[in-house]
């Protein structure tokens, strides 16, 4: 499935979470990669060797309760970067996110 983005103006930074254990949230970046302030509207985010589950109403998901997403699919997230939170379905999994403005 191809990834349809409007526009992409400005990356503000990468970031991958290898601890996926127990529920993790973003390190969303506050300065850009020439150090100005600006903050991301959307991420990529991208698990890489197994799937995850995740939510972002506040509550933290657990292996088996969030929304799944397999290993090599990418979400395209716009919501609120601070209150996304992951975690593995099983061991192992690594989690790639490209922030963007």
């Amino acid at each position: 499935m191809a990834i349809n983005l409007k526009a992409i103006t400005v990356c503000i930074g990468y970031q991958q979470i290898t601890s996926l254990s127990s529920a993790q949230s973003l390190t969303v970046p506050l300065l850009d990669r020439t150090g100005l302030n600006q903050r991301p509207t959307f991420a990529l985010i991208t698990p890489e060797t197994q799937g995850v589950r995740w939510r972002d109403d506040g509550t933290a998901p657990t292996s088996t309760v969030g929304m799944p997403l397999a290993a090599g699919v990418t979400l395209q997230y716009d919501g609120d970067l601070n209150k996304i939170q992951f975690i593995e379905q099983t061991g192992s999994a690594k989690l790639n996110i490209s922030y963007y403005a």
